[in-house]
């Protein structure tokens, strides 16, 4: 049976097809042609006279109006490659240019302000208040863009969105005491000196404090150094601890439930009485050493000067009762307002003395809508305002990732954060706390410079068995884990007051494992330690192991009935009629993955 005649039977399908997209124009450009070329100028011509009307615009179009009326030209950013080398101090700025941001700094203090509620009364209309509040606003962000960009100062990413500063404002009008809430570690980068002068100008009467939270991380060597910073810049400040807070009502929770075992609490009830009259002595002592010296907590709550002293949860709840005597918002009890960053334990802090969860956790800003009030005790109510993100001034990017300002989760570039770290924690505390050898430095480099971020990064993913798909350390996935220890805290490294020299306020353990050399390891591990293997050993091995297959003789060197012998001498042919294949042990061909195999060694 022959083939069907494909002309005389229409396809079903291609004429639906047509019937429903057939009779469709094709877009052309202006030339009536479809071709789509630079040379022709398709698209819109931003030369001729337009005179149609442009209310709204997207952002990449205002971009282009913009350069065609200053008749500048553009070129894409993904031109503009730059390849950097992982050895150097990449996204970090050298020591002359760290000390001309810092006097930037301090020269330009003054203009970093939050913003500030408009003067409103009660014949003020909800309308007029929210349209001074926008504009205030707005000029508030116009300041900060103008001061970033004329003077090149790097800044904290502050919050933009106008709600969180109203629940801001609502704190601090209703508080008599606003807390800042900061990281030991740094406390001057959460530390909004400007809020403080806020806070004054709403009311006279209004009190500031900071309690620096995470002071377990402190010495107390370095908690009194702070102490008598912030008694010389006259600000209350408490040491507290959220994390030893909750491990000791754990501990507690525990009692309590061992307790309720039969033949545990009679031993318990023993104990306790047993107990119960040493705490008798020891109350009689301390009544003694009250009349001859006084305690130190008293001083702290009652006295002018700061103490260096961590709190507990009942002694921190007795310090905020006692610390403000102005008159108070409600007379029934005194109000204290928490304000804080994200990520520096401000929700962790109200949890731990409430005893119980009342505020969700979160490191990411905007995790709390609307500021809650919460009685702490029936003369004490704390509000607690929305983590803010508040203008600060910064050297560089990888200052506010080591600082949990920006996640590290949606971090783009990991190489800046690390060698900073590295600058930070020295090469032999990296060494013990994750039990690596880091790769060091090749010959004719400083021998006691810091590792860089690649060689921390691959000695710690390969020790991890953090592999890529090439049998490569993960130097991505090792950055995430190294920088989370940091803002963590396993990795410490704090900052200390103007007053003290840094190398002064941090000092490092001396290093507690055996130093281990690289040429113990094995010969696989050294090879994932380094990406560039042509170290100068390597070098030289290869150059004096590599036999010469011809003879260099003065003049020409292509002499067919010479040949060099295995011992180095060069051995005439039978004659120049021989071929010059014969007695001579032909090469055989290898595979080319085993001819190159040592490109693929990791």
């Amino acid at each position: 049976m022959g083939k069907k005649n494909k002309g005389t039977t229409p396809n079903l399908g291609r004429t639906l097809i047509k019937d429903r997209f057939g009779h469709t124009q094709r877009r052309k450009v202006d030339n009536d042609t479809m071709l789509h070329t630079t040379e022709l100028q398709d698209g819109y011509d931003w030369g001729r006279l337009n005179l149609s009307s442009v209310t709204e615009e997207s952002s990449f179009q205002a971009f282009l109006r913009t350069a065609e009326l200053a008749g500048t030209e553009f070129q894409a950013e993904k031109l503009n490659i730059t390849f950097v080398n992982p050895k150097q101090r990449v996204g970090l700025l050298s020591k002359t240019q760290e000390q001309y941001m810092h006097q930037k700094h301090h020269e330009h203090r003054e203009h970093l302000k939050v913003p500030r509620r408009p003067k409103w009364d009660k014949n003020t209309s909800a309308e007029d208040l929210e349209r001074a509040e926008n504009e205030a606003f707005l000029n508030w962000r116009r300041d900060l863009a103008l001061l970033q960009e004329d003077e090149e100062i790097l800044m904290t990413p502050y919050e933009k969105n106008l709600e969180f500063w109203r629940q801001l404002w609502r704190v601090v009008e209703r508080s008599d005491v606003v807390v800042q809430i900061v990281d030991a570690r740094n406390p001057l980068l959460f530390r909004s000196s400007d809020l403080e002068s806020y806070v004054k100008e709403v009311k006279s009467t209004k009190m500031n404090m900071i309690l620096v939270n995470k002071s377990d991380l402190l010495t107390e060597e370095q908690r009194k150094h702070w102490a008598e910073y912030f008694d010389c810049e006259g600000i209350r400040t408490a040491f507290y601890s959220a994390t030893l807070v909750e491990e000791e009502l754990k501990r507690e929770a525990e009692a309590a439930r061992q307790e309720s075992f039969p033949a545990l609490k009679e031993l318990r009830d023993a104990a306790d009485g047993i107990q119960q009259s040493l705490n008798k002595v020891e109350g009689a002592l301390d009544a003694i050493n009250r009349k001859v010296k006084p305690d130190d907590v008293e001083e702290q709550l009652l006295g002018d000067k700061n103490s260096p002293r961590v709190l507990s949860r009942t002694e921190m709840i007795e310090f905020l009762r006692r610390i403000y005597t102005g008159p108070r918002h409600t007379d029934q009890h005194v109000t204290i307002g928490m304000v804080g960053y994200p990520n520096v334990g401000k929700s962790s802090t109200i949890n731990s003395l409430m005893t119980v969860k009342k505020v969700s956790v979160s490191a990411t800003p905007g995790k709390t809508k609307r500021f809650q009030t919460l009685y702490l005790d029936n003369d004490i109510m704390l509000c607690d305002c929305p983590g803010l993100v508040m203008p600060s001034f910064v050297l560089t990017k990888a200052d506010m990732l080591l600082n949990g300002i920006l996640p590290i989760d949606q971090m783009r570039d990991h190489v800046p954060a690390v060698n900073l770290l590295c600058e930070r924690i020295p090469r032999h505390v990296l060494e013990d706390k994750y039990g690596i050898v880091i790769a060091k430095p090749v010959e004719g480099e400083d021998m006691e410079r810091a590792p860089h971020s690649e060689e921390l990064l691959l000695a710690y993913g390969y020790n991890r068995g953090f592999m890529t798909s090439n049998g490569q350390p993960d130097q991505a996935r090792s950055a995430r884990y190294v920088l989370k220890d940091y803002v963590n805290g396993k990795l410490l490294y704090a900052m200390g007051p103007p007053s003290v020299t840094q190398a002064e306020y941090q000092t490092f353990p001396e290093r507690q494992r055996k130093e281990i050399e690289e040429s113990q390891l094995p010969s696989q591990q050294q090879r994932a330690m380094r990406i560039d293997k042509s170290t100068s050993k390597v070098l030289d091995q290869q150059f004096f192991d590599d036999k010469p297959t011809h003879a260099h003789v003065k003049g020409r060197t292509n002499f067919p009935n010479v040949r060099l012998a295995n011992d180095g001498t060069l051995v005439a042919n039978a004659g120049p009629t021989d071929k010059p294949w014969r007695h001579v042990k032909k090469e055989r061909r290898e595979k080319l993955r085993k001819k190159f195999s040592h490109l693929d060694e990791h």
